[in-house]
């Protein structure tokens, strides 16, 4: 059986927290909106946390055991880099040299775009996504997952439409299937889907240092003999590469786990591959009317979208890009499609119970409340701007 790890990597651009005082000043928008100080600051301390060890770690694997797995490093975050931490870039072109690593395309800004009536932003981010990664690690992209993996049987149209061979999605709404083969989205011919094994994947990424979870403590000999129990043709485990490291702190084990992860897994005879050698025969059809993603208990757009104030602003987003467009002007263009970035409407969410605690661990503010009034008064200064 395949074996196929993914890791989405990402970190937003921070706004600032503006009062009317700020909005009445002149300047650049950019250094207005976006608190630089700390974009370096985080930015800094996850790549001394995950990002540099966790990529010398995988290099290690990579000449032991020869593992493979696929990264998308979103637009915003590669930005990041080359301005506060170039040696972080420096570090996966290192895994992209190897040979070992499918690097996947996505949105460049990391957001909803797929959801607007028109589509032509999406396409256009996702053009501009590929050129950085073939620019940056020499890779012509294959393989396309969406933001937060918001998928749809339409998205799939026309991730095919642009070539791409793959495309991921959450493996949900299967009935009595697995996600553990290859399926062909509704509508396509070509285009092949993989589907998230959801449970395996969030077992390392949300439960691993759990105490009370009935799996805890998570060893690696005990993770692939889970992992050699299922059955199928491709078991895929994709999650965010900050889990090593950030997420879940060196000091729960998690470097420990992944270091001796692959030993454990040859074991079982089960064999790494990237998506793009994934070659299976489709075993049915995935239809996907609705837009699914891998985000909350829903997995839908409800993070983004779940109440009347994000959709507020999601919508004003959207009309303000028609209005920056006519305009022409590069500079504003960057700064309406930095503010699109799914992190800024995710911290607005109300939601309670389990997805509660996993909004207020990415917060930016001390309430959805507060969020919201920022984002949305920014979004009324750039408009008011034009």
């Amino acid at each position: 059986m395949k074996l196929c790890f993914y890791f989405q990597v990402h970190q937003p651009m921070r706004l600032n927290k503006l009062s009317i005082l700020d909005f009445c000043k002149n300047g650049d928008l950019k250094q207005m909106y976006f608190n630089e100080r700390k974009n370096r600051e985080i930015l800094l301390r996850v790549a001394e946390k995950c990002y540099l060890p966790t990529n010398r770690l995988m290099l290690e694997l990579i000449s032991k055991y020869d593992i493979k797995f696929a990264l998308s490093l979103t637009g915003v975050f590669i930005e990041q880099c080359q301005e506060y931490a170039p040696g972080v870039l420096d570090s996966f072109n290192a895994l992209a040299e190897t040979g070992n690593v499918e690097f996947i395309d996505e949105t460049y800004y990391h957001s909803l775009a797929s959801l607007y009536k028109d589509k032509s932003e999406f396409i256009e981010q996702i053009k501009k996504h590929a050129k950085i990664i073939k620019r940056l690690f020499n890779q012509k992209t294959i393989t396309f997952r969406n933001t937060e993996l918001i998928y749809s049987n339409e998205i799939a149209g026309i991730a095919e439409s642009l070539g791409y061979k793959t495309i991921l999605a959450e493996g949900i709404n299967l009935g009595w299937r697995s996600p553990n083969y290859v399926y062909r989205p509704r509508g396509c011919s070509k285009i092949k889907l993989l589907l998230r094994n959801y449970m395996l994947s969030d077992d390392v990424s949300f439960r691993f240092s759990a105490h009370a979870w009935n799996g805890y403590p998570l060893t690696a000999d005990k993770y692939a003999s889970w992992l050699s129990h299922c059955t199928g043709d491709v078991i895929n485990i994709f999650m965010d590469y900050e889990t090593f490291g950030e997420h879940q702190w060196k000091e729960t084990g998690i470097f420990e786990f992944l270091r001796h992860l692959p030993a454990e897994i040859k074991k079982h005879n089960l064999e790494f591959a990237t998506p793009e050698e994934i070659e299976m025969p489709p075993a049915g059809e995935y239809d996907a009317p609705n837009v699914v993603s891998w985000a909350d208990l829903e997995r839908d757009t409800s993070a983004w979208l779940g109440n009347d104030m994000q959709k507020s602003c999601f919508n004003e987003m959207e009309k303000l890009g028609a209005l920056i467009k006519q305009k022409n002007d590069k500079k504003l263009l960057h700064i309406w499609r930095l503010l699109q970035t799914t992190d800024h409407i995710y911290y607005i969410s109300t939601k309670k119970m389990g997805d509660e605690e996993v909004h207020k661990y990415f917060a930016e503010h001390q309430s959805p409340y507060e969020a919201f009034i920022n984002y949305m008064n920014i979004i009324q200064h750039l408009k008011g701007s034009l």
